[in-house]
């Protein structure tokens, strides 16, 4: 599994075990929908999952980046993490 991969199973595992109990593969239908307009995420889940991915790869989120622009969506999460991530070679 790529990068891409692995950050997308991450996230989509801890939207199971925190939010979505087993049904984010299928609640989210399309790697850009919007996690906000479709109830995946609201704000205090958004929140919980920056903690998590900077704790995961040790990156800091500055918090201005925090826009539905970096983080409203499957791709826009994980482009923005990935290019801010040291990954395991």
């Amino acid at each position: 599994m790529d990068d891409r991969g692995t950050l997308r199973k991450l996230i989509v595992d801890w939207l199971d075990d925190r939010y979505l109990f087993g049904d984010a593969a299928i609640l989210i239908k399309s790697e850009d929908m919007s996690f906000l307009e479709n109830g995946i995420l609201d704000s205090l889940g958004f929140v919980q999952l920056v903690l998590m991915l900077e704790d995961r790869y040790r990156i800091k989120i500055d918090r201005k980046h925090l826009t539905r622009a970096n983080f409203d969506s499957m791709n826009k999460i994980i482009s923005y993490v990935a290019a801010r991530a040291v990954f395991p070679s």
